[in-house]
């Protein structure tokens, strides 16, 4: 009986990730994507902290996107958005929960776990728990020294830049991101770091961005061994408890008690995530006082181009195309299957999207970016 749970859920899995679960199941996958892994809980502190709302409220935008005009409904019907919440000036202005999602729920976030663990990486600097993000990585993983990655820097790895070969094509069996998933699948301790590390080198480090979910899991594992603790313990202790977040996450594991899965597999209710939108728009601060080293953000969101690397992302936040200048200093957190964090820190705006679109591909019919623009017009 056990052995045929276990096969059933490696199949959920993998059908997950080829992009062939109907609707409802895909929903209801997403809101239980922390049962499908071991997981590590990340405890939210004993003083909740509360979201005011705001008595401006946003009921209508007008969209233009790919040529034609959307409103709201139309973004969250053909977006399939299960839950969206937008702060203005810390307030909320719209809350919307589809498809089955209630307050409570947590949700599936995909690589929004990225961003959080680039923060992380901001909260160890500012404690000194962390050298220089030009060190090599190996020298807190010393099991890459004799690796492709012997010579990229902590830095390198942030910006997807390492040069070592990697296929992140979620629908393809073959591709490097699906025999990452099927060792996650068996669970075998190390054997994550033995992937990344049997890696070929491709391009000359610093010299190529190539989106890279191992190289994540590279970075969280480096941060583990800086800071001596757990990736999701950190998470807890430096941020989730002292910034008020109302409900436990959760976290992926590597193996039961092994390493965090720093790159996905973080789970969180829609407040908490636009809690951590808002902990983001204050500079990494609570209160007043600082978790984040000061300026980390506006560091790690620069355009400005550093060896060559095309600057549309910078230390795991994706940065907007600038074709529209509104989105001039925005950043963002994407996910599969349509998670979206957009963060805009001139206009005090974070908005939050957690989607249930049928592929792990880009699946939208309305440009999300379309649809931030349309609601930081609005609320203008």
């Amino acid at each position: 009986m056990q052995e045929s749970a276990a096969t059933a859920r490696a199949a959920l899995i993998r059908s997950l990730y080829a992009g062939t679960l109907t609707p409802d199941r895909l929903v209801a996958t997403l809101k239980r994507l922390d049962t499908l892994f071991p997981v590590a809980i990340v405890a939210c502190g004993a003083t909740p902290e509360r979201l005011s709302t705001s008595s401006h409220r946003l009921d209508s935008v007008e969209i233009a996107s790919d040529g034609r005009r959307y409103d709201l409904a139309d973004y969250l019907a053909y977006n399939r958005v299960a839950g969206l919440l937008v702060l203005k000036d810390g307030a909320i202005v719209r809350e919307d929960y589809e498809l089955g999602l209630a307050p409570g729920d947590r949700f599936a976030s995909f690589s929004l776990a990225k961003s959080v663990c680039s923060t992380l990486y901001g909260a160890a600097l500012h404690d000194g728990l962390l050298g220089r993000l030009d060190d090599p990585i190996a020298r807190y993983l010393p099991a890459l020294a004799a690796s492709a990655y012997r010579d990229v820097s902590l830095r390198q790895v942030l910006e997807m830049a390492s040069g070592v070969a990697w296929d992140e094509t979620y629908t393809n069996p073959a591709s490097e991101r699906r025999r990452f998933l099927k060792l996650q699948i068996a669970g075998e301790p190390g054997s994550l770091l033995r992937m990344m590390g049997e890696r070929p080198r491709a391009h000359a480090p610093g010299s190529v961005f190539n989106y890279n979910t191992g190289e994540t899991y590279l970075a969280g594992a480096a941060l583990e061994a800086a800071v001596g603790a757990p990736l999701w313990r950190f998470l807890s202790e430096r941020l989730w408890s002292p910034a008020g977040m109302n409900a436990d996450a959760a976290w992926w594991l590597e193996s039961a008690g092994g390493a965090t899965i720093g790159g996905s597999g973080l789970s969180a209710t829609l407040r908490d995530y636009a809690r951590f939108a808002q902990f983001v728009l204050d500079d990494g601060c609570v209160g007043t006082t600082r978790v984040v080293r000061e300026g980390w953000f506006a560091e790690s969101t620069s355009r400005v181009a550093r060896h060559g690397v095309r600057r549309d992302y910078g230390y795991q936040w994706w940065l907007p195309a600038s074709s529209d200048p509104l989105h001039e200093g925005a950043f963002l957190a994407m996910g599969i299957f349509g998670q979206r964090i957009y963060l805009h820190p001139a206009r005090r705006l974070a908005i939050v999207a957690l989607c249930a679109r049928p592929k792990p591909s880009d699946a939208h019919v309305v440009e999300d970016t379309a649809f931030f623009a349309a609601v930081a017009r609005a609320l203008d």
